[in-house]
């Protein structure tokens, strides 16, 4: 389940709540999130949720909403949907009995779903020829992810190492571990302005440190709240496409 670590929910820091609440809440509950704020009634999430599971969760209470995440078949080391976010919980095996898959994404009216026992999505989504940030399988875990049941592991971007990040991490229940983490120069960044935009490589240029963005840097820009975070997320979507680092593994 990929996420912002560094973010704010409620004036406090999400790693903060989530160590209060044991457990990893959807954006029904928290009113945040890292792609479009839809969850609410009406809205586009739920209109999802209402399709793909025949109303089932038309009158849940918020709390009993699935949770949302990807499979990393492709052993990204920063998780298995970097679109959402610079670092993730890695969860357990024993999760899989309860999830169900979709591809593509459940924002697209997707018609092909899986269940652990019963899935041809991977043959799917390596077929499929889309932007590096779109080709995951998603995941909605149903029931409870509690973080000390649940959660192998908190996998962070390097670039939080040492700071008030890895303190907030170290108050979960569960492990922290790191990978290389996302880096991207603004020399780099402005040779794709077709990507997201002129106006995001501008804003991107106008953040970065030293010349460089990661996700701190960006999430500094967020708590400052000079620029809208959608504006913002756009410019992350940048840095999680050409800034990544390598995919692969044994």
């Amino acid at each position: 389940m990929n996420f912002h670590p560094d973010r704010m929910v409620t004036g406090r820091p999400i790693l903060l709540r989530m160590a209060r609440d044991g457990v990893y809440h959807s954006q029904f509950v928290t009113g945040t999130g890292n792609g479009g704020l839809t969850a609410h009634p009406g809205g586009d999430r739920w209109l999802w949720e209402s399709r793909m599971f025949a109303g089932a969760y038309d009158r849940a209470a918020p709390r009993e909403r699935p949770v949302y995440g990807a499979l990393n078949f492709r052993r990204n080391p920063a998780g298995g949907a970097p679109r959402f976010g610079s670092s993730y919980f890695r969860l357990t095996s024993d999760v899989l009995r309860r999830a169900t898959f979709c591809y593509p994404d459940s924002s697209t009216g997707p018609s092909a779903f899986g269940v652990a026992s019963r899935f041809s999505l991977i043959e799917l989504a390596e077929a499929h020829s889309v932007d590096a940030l779109d080709g995951h399988v998603e995941a909605q875990i149903h029931g409870t992810v509690d973080l000390t049941r649940d959660v192998e592991a908190l996998v962070l971007d390097a670039c939080y190492r040492g700071t008030a990040v890895e303190e907030d991490a170290r108050r979960l229940p569960c492990p922290v571990e790191w990978h290389p983490g996302f880096r991207l120069d603004v020399d780099h960044l402005r040779r794709h302005p077709e990507y997201r935009g002129q106006r995001y490589v501008d804003l991107g240029v106008a953040i970065a440190v030293d010349g460089r963005l990661d996700p701190a840097v960006i999430g500094d820009a967020v708590r400052a709240g000079r620029h809208h975070p959608q504006e913002l997320k756009r410019v992350w979507h940048c840095l999680a496409r050409f800034g990544a680092p390598p995919v692969g593994g044994p």
